[in-house]
């Protein structure tokens, strides 16, 4: 089994909107909601402790997300801001459940802040999975990503940001003021522009996903440091997509050329938007994310370019996910179908994390 890095998942948001407690089995949790709202909200859940030791998952990119007010979903939707006060508040006691999450539980998850504590960290992942190994089941790494910047009041935020872990970050999830973003078209502002600036001097990692394609090209031209869309599909696969969310492949070829990973996500609508219209699992299979991850290596010409970032929980669970997968540890069948489809065991080994762990090992202080 291959280690698995998930550059991906909203697990603040879901410890605070939900209360969700991801050091339990994702089974345990699925019990315990069965008789509330919350599956026809989020869907049930794919993640858990035991689920990502099942699944080899070792590291997992954490993200601080909250929307704006404007798209609230309802009462339950306690993760929404008027303002960037209330944005950096919340963002705040986002960070707080990490930081209560490793403290409670530090045998199962760790903050990653640094390339030493990165290296330590898989070295006991690959320790373990030795025959000779202890068994001892090592913590998952979390490296916190901000999504969407709503939260920078000022630039000197950036400064607490980073020394409180932060080390990618995403401009927009919808538009802001620093950009265009999802549904919602624009380029970057000059805000925008000083903030990539400003992330770039501190050493901060670039999240192009849910930017809209005139800001991305901007983004691509002008900023010097790292480059990633952490989950983001390739839109001429997406059968009857139309909109600015993903990533066409003019974008795809320029992310390329800055020597970018796009984490590709295996979510029914991002991989057939026709699917909204009868929402069947068994029409989606998991070939269709083999697909995705073919096309970014067809254009790049090797599967240095491609990983995962699957965004579960995000706003969807297990009833919009592809027929093959009941939890997080079923990304593990992403290896055999790469095989397959005439994959090498050292491009498969890339696609599934090390892309992403030499791309932190390289970036990360």
């Amino acid at each position: 089994m291959h280690l698995i890095i998930d550059a991906h998942e909203d697990l603040a948001w879901n410890i605070l909107t939900f209360q969700r407690d991801y050091s339990r089995s994702a089974l345990q949790t699925r019990i315990s909601e069965s008789n509330t709202p919350i599956p026809q909200h989020n869907g049930d859940t794919m993640l858990g402790w035991p689920e990502y030791q099942a699944g080899k998952v070792a590291v997992i990119f954490a993200t601080l997300f909250a929307s704006p007010e404007r798209r609230n979903k309802g009462p339950w939707d306690t993760q929404s801001y008027a303002n960037v006060e209330q944005a950096y508040r919340l963002f705040s006691k986002q960070l707080e459940a990490y930081i209560c999450l490793t403290d409670k539980y530090p045998e199962k998850f760790q903050l990653i802040k640094t390339s030493k504590e990165l290296n330590t960290l898989m070295k006991s992942w690959r320790e373990s999975s030795l025959p000779s190994g202890n068994n001892k089941t090592p913590p998952v790494g979390l490296v916190i990503l901000m999504e969407g910047a709503e939260a920078i009041r000022h630039l000197d935020d950036l400064e607490f940001y980073w020394e409180a872990g932060v080390r990618l970050i995403g401009p927009a999830w919808a538009s802001n003021r620093f950009c265009g973003g999802t549904r919602e078209p624009g380029p970057l502002t000059t805000a925008g522009i000083s903030l990539l600036e400003a992330m770039a001097d501190l050493g901060f990692i670039l999240d192009i996903s849910h930017m809209d394609e005139t800001a991305i090209k901007q983004a691509l031209d002008i900023y010097p440091g790292k480059i990633i869309a952490s989950h983001a599909n390739a839109s001429a696969l997406i059968k009857g997509y139309e909109g600015n969310r993903h990533l066409n492949d003019n974008t795809i070829h320029h992310l390329i050329k800055r020597d970018g990973i796009i984490g590709i996500i295996p979510f029914n609508a991002f991989l057939d938007y026709e699917w909204r219209l009868y929402r069947d699992r068994t029409f989606i299979t998991l070939e269709k994310v083999i697909s995705q991850i073919d096309h970014v290596c067809q254009i790049a010409g090797d599967a240095n370019h491609v990983g995962i970032g699957t965004d579960f929980d995000g706003g969807f669970g297990l009833q919009d996910t592809p027929i093959e997968l009941e939890t997080i540890a079923d990304l593990q069948k992403i290896s055999t179908l790469l095989e397959k489809n005439g994959y090498s065991e050292k491009n498969i080994a890339s696609i599934m994390g090390q892309n992403w762990q030499h791309m932190l090992e390289y970036n990360l202080p």
